[in-house]
């Protein structure tokens, strides 16, 4: 911390699995809650950043050192569901909150971080976290709130050193839609809000394993009606609605759990011969299903700022990431072609079936918050469709 804060009362801590505490100052939701403590790079977003349910069971580290100071606001949310743990437990800030300086902004930080169950942690050194983060991988952790300051350490510790982790947990049940539900929001224009989609021209089936609202506005933007179906529908019920493609989207947790009951389903949508696109977690169940493998990455991807190639055009897009997990793509079958790369550290970023109108990424082309180059995905996946509907194949 640094000496002008020394004075302060210590009201937060982050309790590593390995028994190293870091002290700072709470804000947010007070308690304690396990996750595995990550770090992201975006420098805009936290709203949608803490709200992506891909985040379920994470604490967040902001590289960047002034988190809050915009406010908050009940548009830049990302989650469908709204309780504790639909999206990040915990988050992790360099400099203190101050007050919110934005035409947009309804409240503090400090409020809405409450009022989604949020405990949060700021006045700590982020980069010295964040290289320790680079170092040794993701750990298991418990970030504590007490105001009063009075923590049982030796209790803290234990319940860190306990926790399992992600890998093995299916995490998109508790995230994902519990019945089916319609869809029409569009993208959000400046000075308008969103929009509502009156008059479609595609049916998309929707299988929500932890969705991001923006991804559907996309979807309903050119021209879809979405139906969000639960992560555990089957196939049968999915092919029920008729749709034109089937959309399988991004989720947190080990994609070889959620993949017990959901590559199956995948599996017969492949062979059904409907057109599919997955994002994030639908991209790794998809490889699943297709005969490849997944592995834990060791520090992950999240952030805004990730150049990724697109080798069916030749060019490379800046993108949004966050992912945990990433296909093996030596893993992947004769028949399944790498469609995109990580200029970072060559993993796999997208697969394609040669013959089949399916495909899919591990990043977010929705953003929400990042660029928007690869919003042509979206487009991508419509022309899919079309040409499926004219009999050919196209990916």
């Amino acid at each position: 911390m640094s000496e002008g804060w020394t004075k302060r009362q210590v009201t937060a801590l982050l309790v590593l699995s390995d028994g190293t505490v870091i002290e700072g100052f709470g804000l947010g939701a007070e308690g304690a809650v396990e996750g595995e403590v990550c770090f992201n790079t975006a420098l805009t977003g936290y709203q949608e950043i803490l709200t992506d349910p891909s985040y379920a069971k994470q604490i967040v580290t902001f590289t960047f050192p002034h988190i809050g100071n915009v406010g908050a606001n009940d548009e830049d949310l990302e989650n469908l569901a709204t309780g504790p743990g639909a999206g990040a437990v915990g988050a992790i800030f360099r400099a203190d909150v101050t007050a919110p300086s934005n035409y947009r902004s309804s409240g503090h930080l400090d409020a809405w971080l409450k009022a989604r169950g949020i405990i949060a942690l700021s006045g700590i050194d982020t980069r010295a976290l964040t290289a320790l983060i680079r170092e040794k991988g993701m750990p298991n952790a418990v970030i504590a709130h007490a105001p009063d300051g009075v923590f049982d350490l030796d209790a803290l510790k234990r319940r860190a050193a306990a926790w399992s982790g992600i890998v093995g947990l299916d995490l998109a049940k508790d995230v994902g839609s519990r019945e089916a539900a319609a869809w029409d929001e569009m993208p959000w224009t400046w000075n308008t809000g969103y929009g509502k989609q009156g008059a479609p021209r595609y049916k998309i089936v929707a299988i929500d394993y932890g969705t991001k609202r923006n991804i559907l506005r996309l979807m309903a933007g050119e021209g879809a009606e979405v139906v969000v179906v639960p992560p555990t529908a089957s196939a049968k019920e999915i092919l029920a609605h008729e749709p034109d493609g089937v959309f399988l989207s991004n989720g947190p947790g080990d994609p070889a759990a959620t993949g017990e009951y959901a590559v199956p389903v995948i599996r017969e949508l492949v062979e059904a011969n409907v057109p599919l696109f997955g994002i994030c977690l639908g991209h790794q169940m998809l490889a699943l299903a297709l005969g490849g493998r997944t592995e834990k990455m060791h520090q992950g991807h999240h952030g805004a700022n990730h150049p990724v190639k697109d080798f069916t055009t030749g060019k490379v897009e800046i993108v949004s990431m966050n992912h945990g997990f990433a296909v093996a793509a030596d893993s992947l079958p004769d028949g399944v072609e790498e469609t995109h790369r990580s200029l970072f550290d060559g993993s796999n970023c997208g697969l394609r079936l040669a013959d089949k109108p399916v495909f899919s990424v591990q990043h977010h082309p929705e953003a929400s918050p990042g660029p928007q180059d690869s919003h042509y995905l979206f487009k991508r996946f419509f022309e899919t469709i079309d040409a499926h509907k004219a009999g050919k194949v196209a990916a």
